[in-house]
């Protein structure tokens, strides 16, 4: 049992407070890779910090799990809270309150092979050419990111 389910258990529905390390990954041409689980929108690769894990395992973990990419290098790219970063889960009542940790990272091996038993997507967008149905959220951060590296 991952974390947040043991949390959920004792704490039912009440509002819990996550870390959720994300990480925007770019390739030699700048472009970015995005991924989503079938019928989902795009975002960027991350997932919920476990117990005794660092952001940077837990993005590995992650990457390489469901994307099937090694992380070289990360860059930490920002830190977000706030109220728009409040979900709740319609079909369970739960509710969440997200601290994202964002990183960069230019540096990585291996071949995209999205893990198919999850249902999961992944390709290469450039960062002008989003998808519509990409996370808001994300869409405002890669932009400003993108902002940064014109500079």
């Amino acid at each position: 049992m991952n974390y947040c389910d043991a949390m959920r258990e004792k704490i039912g529905n009440d509002p819990l407070i996550i870390v959720r390390p994300s990480v925007a990954i770019l390739n030699q041409n700048g472009e970015i890779l995005l991924y989503r689980y079938i019928g989902g929108i795009w975002n960027i690769p991350g997932d919920i910090l476990q117990l005794n894990e660092s952001v940077e395992e837990c993005l590995k973990r992650n990457v390489l799990r469901d994307i099937g990419l090694t992380i070289k290098k990360l860059t930490l790219f920002g830190v977000y809270s706030g109220t728009e970063l409040i979900n709740r889960v319609e079909e369970s009542g739960d509710e969440y309150q997200t601290v994202a940790i964002g990183y960069l990272c230019t540096e990585f091996e291996g071949h995209i092979t999205p893990d198919q038993n999850q249902g999961i997507e992944a390709q290469i967008f450039a960062l002008n050419e989003l998808p519509e149905d990409t996370n808001p959220f994300i869409k405002i951060k890669l932009e400003e990111l993108k902002n940064q590296l014109i500079k």
